[in-house]
């Protein structure tokens, strides 16, 4: 089963690019899952997974805990968290036991696509984590206006923060951006959070069209 709320914490992130704040909201989601143990032999876990996917469950575990916690949850209980492009702290509910966590790997069945397995992370308030958060461009580009076609080429950027300052989605004000241009990894600052992929990675661009160009040409002659 899961619950989808809004978060309370509100926080303003801020980009080199955008030239004012963007006030986004968290989201977290419930999910609710059973203990349970954890065969001695790996035949007997072996047939003790295949009886839980057989019964639509999904065998999960939860890290950084200390000790690890192994969990099943209803293969339904976890679509609205896998099947979205949004991002997600957990409340995660075992046994009736609440922690936060983040979903940190997920395995498919090679054919049907069904989950076979996930594992979950522990949320440590005062230690930072990392995350893929996804990019969404805002503003109407001078080069599209120009002719040309906004092109954005990391749809996700991996991050390093304090789970309660990740935001759901990094904005990047795009209006300013001219035929040709790009905006790279290195220009890109958000408040609190730390960007993981390389400085020089292009996260967006302008791209010319054969119509810009023609443009180009002819206001040249």
């Amino acid at each position: 089963m899961i619950i989808q709320k809004e978060a309370v914490l509100l926080h303003r992130f801020f980009a080199t690019s955008c030239g004012k704040p963007h006030r986004v909201m968290v989201k977290s989601i419930e999910v609710k899952g059973t203990a349970r143990t954890i065969a001695e032999r790996s035949s007997e876990q072996a047939r003790a997974l295949k009886a839980i996917r057989k019964n639509n469950g999904v065998p999960c575990v939860l890290y950084g805990a200390g000790e690890n916690v192994h969990f099943t949850v209803p293969a339904e209980g976890l679509r609205n968290l896998v099947y979205t492009p949004h991002i997600y702290v957990v409340d995660l509910v075992i046994d009736g036991k609440k922690v936060n966590a983040i979903m940190k790997d997920i395995q498919f069945h090679p054919v049907k696509d069904t989950i076979l397995h996930v594992d979950f992370y522990q949320i440590d308030e005062a230690k930072p984590i990392v995350m893929e958060v996804p990019v969404q461009m805002e503003g109407l580009a001078e080069g599209v206006k120009a002719g040309g076609k906004l092109v954005l080429q990391m749809r996700k950027l991996k991050v390093r923060a304090l789970y309660n300052v990740i935001p759901e989605r990094l904005i990047i004000n795009v209006a300013h951006l001219g035929l040709g241009k790009t905006v790279k990894v290195g220009e890109l600052q958000y408040e609190g959070l730390e960007l993981l992929n390389a400085k020089e990675a292009v996260v967006c661009a302008v791209k010319l069209t054969r119509a810009a160009r023609g443009a180009a040409a002819a206001a040249g002659n």
